[in-house]
């Protein structure tokens, strides 16, 4: 693995330490963090086979440091967001709005170096890293219901930071797909990713 890519794990694994002191909910906090206790390692094992971008590694950990505040905070009450929602006159705190807008825009890149492994085709890979997109931000929602319906309200409603919206769960997969979208208009950086995997795959083979 590259010594770039260290670092990179080494500065998101320090945010992630640092909001993991006296969060506002630890309860919450524990349940938000179920994800990246199983997918962080992962994530390295994944990096260190197929030795993905310094880029895409580098978004995806803005992404989940961004996460970490979420959850030291909880969404709904992210306090460093306030300002924002004074300023434009927001009802609620749009904060895990804009985290969701995120993982779309920003994971969207090594999703698609995943996906690369075994497609060829750009416009199939593009398809196929949308439809992932589409299906983990759909999981996830389905994941919120669950632990609001699993635990106690007060932590459920916690976790899913719906904010009295009825239509929370929708809004936040349709801005993820809007952010996933946005990567289409990086077609031709897009495809030149992909000839350097295939090029990649190619060296290593030989």
């Amino acid at each position: 693995m590259p010594k770039s890519h260290k670092v990179v794990y080494s500065i998101y694994m320090m945010v992630w330490i640092i909001m993991a002191i006296n969060p506002k909910y630890r309860a919450d906090w524990l349940l938000e963090n179920v994800l990246v206790f199983l997918f962080f390692p992962f994530i390295i094992w994944m990096d260190s086979r197929h030795h993905y971008s310094l880029v895409s590694i580098v978004l995806l950990l803005i992404f989940a440091s961004l996460h970490s505040l979420g959850s030291h905070y909880t969404y709904a009450e992210m306090e460093h967001f306030d300002a924002i929602t004074q300023f434009f006159g927001f009802e609620r705190n749009h904060f895990d709005r804009v985290v969701h807008f995120l993982f779309g825009l920003l994971l969207f890149r090594i999703l698609f170096e995943m996906i690369t492994q075994s497609i060829s085709s750009l416009k199939t890979a593009l398809f196929f890293t949308l439809t992932t997109v589409i299906s983990i931000a759909t999981v996830y929602e389905m994941f919120e219901w669950l632990a609001a319906v699993t635990f106690h309200p007060e932590l459920g409603l916690a976790f899913l930071g719906t904010q009295g919206d009825i239509w929370d769960a929708q809004k936040d997969t349709l801005v993820a797909i809007i952010g996933a979208l946005i990567n289409f208009f990086f077609y031709k950086q897009y495809d030149k990713v992909l000839r350097m995997r295939k090029k990649q795959e190619q060296g290593e083979e030989a």
